[in-house]
């Protein structure tokens, strides 16, 4: 076996000498042709190689690889990068605000629509009844006490919301049937307080002028006493001005100590 190999590969050596002339140019044409441009790769002779028996091969070229020109884009393919549908991200303008256009907004599925006056609830105002008393001249000449109902808000100072609707004195209404108010003008209080069973009223010093003389004194007294004591829990009141306690008002009304309704 090693003698056959021997022998084939002395054949191989012998037959490569006897052509190495052939090879040789042939290798030179083959190479030429690679290297040369097309038109004169044609001009070039066929490579040509005899085998064992004598016959000539003739190889042909290879193809030249000619080089793609610049402005030709036919050598590559295109490509073009495109984003899928569900990726790109809406425009701007269609998702932060409605047209100019649109006078009215659509009711969103998660809050109500905004309507031009907004509904609050509001608590009622808890309001009571209470009794006020006015002056009432007779065609006699004398004076009647008349009270008179006036539905107040609730709050934490009646006795002082009272008295200033007292104060104010009667309606249109209840003018045109005689009632009159005999405070005299001007008159503030200044503070108002209780004590036991005792209300301290204080009035500014417009309290001590009546223009009606000594019925008027009595009157405008009747009316603060009666209107007060309409409260359960008050049995008299002390008058007081610019915070002193008198002893008289005008001439000789005695309001050195608590005046009750039995007092007159």
């Amino acid at each position: 076996m090693v003698i056959f190999w021997l022998v084939f590969i002395i054949i191989i050596i012998s037959v490569f000498m006897l052509n190495a002339e052939t090879i040789q140019k042939n290798f030179n044409l083959f190479k030429s042709r690679l290297t040369a441009s097309p038109a004169e790769a044609e001009d070039l002779p066929l490579l040509t190689t005899e085998d064992e028996s004598g016959i000539t091969i003739i190889i042909e070229p290879p193809a030249a690889v000619s080089a793609p020109s610049a402005g030709s884009e036919t050598s590559r393919p295109q490509t073009t990068e495109t984003v899928p549908a569900q990726t790109r991200e809406p425009a701007a303008s269609t998702t932060s605000a409605p047209p100019a256009s649109s006078g009215t907004q659509p009711a969103s599925t998660t809050q109500p629509a905004q309507t031009g006056t907004q509904t609050q609830t509001q608590t009622p105002v808890r309001t009571v009844d209470r009794t006020v008393y006015f002056a009432q001249i007779r065609s006699d000449g004398q004076i009647n006490y008349s009270g008179v109902t006036r539905r107040l808000p609730v709050t934490e100072s009646p006795m002082t919301d009272v008295l200033n609707i007292m104060i104010s004195g009667p309606s249109a209404e209840e003018l045109g049937r005689g009632i009159i108010n005999m405070i005299p003008q001007q008159t503030r209080i200044l503070s108002a307080t209780i004590r036991g069973s005792t209300a301290y009223i204080n009035f500014n010093e417009n309290f001590l002028f009546n223009t009606f003389g000594v019925e008027g004194y009595v009157a405008q007294l009747r009316q603060i006493v009666w209107t007060v004591t309409e409260f359960s829990n008050i049995s008299d009141v002390q008058f007081l001005i610019e915070g002193r306690r008198l002893d008289y008002l005008g001439e000789g009304i005695w309001i050195g100590s608590p005046i009750s309704r039995q007092s007159f």
